[in-house]
């Protein structure tokens, strides 16, 4: 029995020197930054750390992880840094080795999402995130984005999601103060630094300033995205939602205006196009919008009264240019189906002539839009093959001259 007891002791003792041993080679080797042997020395011997105490556990997971992060392999350095964070006897290494983790992935993020490597971008934040969900939620936000250029809707719809149960909003109050010799407004890190600062002759005028709420984009983003993922029942729910939590961002209002044209409800997407106006008067593109639809709904005056209004607010937009000749143009089409109909009686022929005049008059309203619209984009061959045609219309052969040969 003694001898029993001497020999489990024996392999005890010999065993933890062999575990010391080798967490010994690995440290040095790591001291001296052979990180892809540090990983053999460890991984080769897990076995025999497999019946460590939780001390010297720890210290083998703390390593292979601090290995894993200068290996750039992120995931598995997450993996096993996450088996030490309850460790008592790393508890003041473990905050360390976590930031520099963070900022690891982080920075290596950054890189890969401006190689457009959308995803490997996303796998790093989302690392960065779950190392302190609270703390670190702006990297999920950011995860979120990533996978929309990804074309990941499902991952990034995960993400939105959460954000949004926990409301997140990203705001943050940023300070500034004026230098005095300068006049030039600078920022500062902290409202600490303004405060100190300000107390100095050279400086003046410390303000504050909150950054705008990331919400409504986020249950904006979450409705976009059920519509893309054809969900149309929660995509509306959704953009109700988002219109609920931020009444008056008229960019939700066009969502919501968007989701009922592309069902078929233009009525429903006129009436809130009208919301959008109402509260954003001076945005062109909402009026040409609503021009498009007025057209569609038969509403020709109004269409053309908005595609003009859309023209004085964003005269380089060429669309409404098009569009506004093309609804003029229409009643040509009704006039000379009129004039198909008469015969050769003497009222027939006074009615022809009147009609032939309108169609000039028709022409003529057509004339200076265009001309407008070849000023802004002489390029624009759609203008100028109409305006020339116009043009040979009416009898103007120098102006048909003009087109043609800028159309060649």
């Amino acid at each position: 029995m003694k001898y029993l007891i001497f020999f489990y002791m024996f392999l005890v003792v010999t065993l933890s020197f062999s575990q010391k041993k080798e967490l010994r080679t690995a440290k040095k080797l790591f001291s001296n930054a052979q990180y892809e042997e540090v990983e053999k020395v460890l991984l080769d011997n897990q076995n025999l750390f497999s019946e460590s105490d939780s001390k010297l556990i720890g210290q083998f997971n703390f390593l292979l992880a601090q290995t894993y992060r200068n290996l750039k392999k992120f995931q598995k350095a997450f993996d096993r840094l996450s088996l030490v964070k309850n460790t008592p006897s790393l508890s003041k290494d473990y905050p360390v080795e976590a930031e520099l983790l963070k900022a690891d992935c982080v920075n290596s993020a950054i890189v890969d999402s401006n190689e457009k490597k959308y995803k490997d971008s996303v796998d790093k934040l989302y690392i960065a995130y779950l190392l302190d969900v609270d703390k670190n939620i702006d990297y999920l936000y950011f995860a979120a984005s990533n996978s929309v250029n990804d074309n990941d809707y499902q991952r990034a719809l995960d993400y939105y999601l959460v954000l949004k149960e926990k409301k997140y909003t990203g705001i943050i109050t940023e300070y500034f103060i004026t230098e005095v010799a300068s006049g030039n407004e600078v920022p500062v890190s902290s409202k600490e630094e303004m405060e100190i600062l300000s107390k100095t002759p050279e400086y003046e005028n410390p303000r504050s300033n909150d950054t705008p709420s990331r919400f409504p984009e986020i249950v904006k983003n979450i409705a976009l995205i059920y519509n893309q993922l054809g969900d149309k029942e929660k995509a509306i729910a959704a953009i109700k939602d988002a219109r609920n939590e931020n009444p008056e961002d008229v960019d939700l209002i066009i969502t919501e205006a968007n989701y009922y044209i592309e069902s078929g409800d233009k009525e429903k997407f006129k009436n809130l196009i009208t919301q959008a106006i109402e509260k954003d008067p001076s945005n062109g593109n909402l009026y040409y919008n609503l021009g498009v639809v007025s057209a569609e709904l038969g509403e020709k005056d109004n269409a053309i009264e908005f595609y003009n209004k859309a023209i004085e607010l964003e005269p380089t937009f060429e669309s409404s240019y098009l569009n506004l000749v093309a609804l003029i143009l229409d009643e040509d089409v009704r006039i000379r189906e009129e004039m198909d109909k008469l015969g050769n009686s003497r009222a027939d022929n006074i009615k022809y002539d009147k009609l032939t005049l309108e169609r000039e008059d028709i022409f003529k309203e057509c004339v200076p839009i265009l001309k407008s619209l070849i000023e802004i984009n002489k390029n624009n061959e759609e203008a100028i093959r109409t305006l020339m045609n116009i043009y040979g219309v009416l009898g103007d052969n120098d102006g048909f001259k003009k087109m043609r040969e800028l159309l060649n």
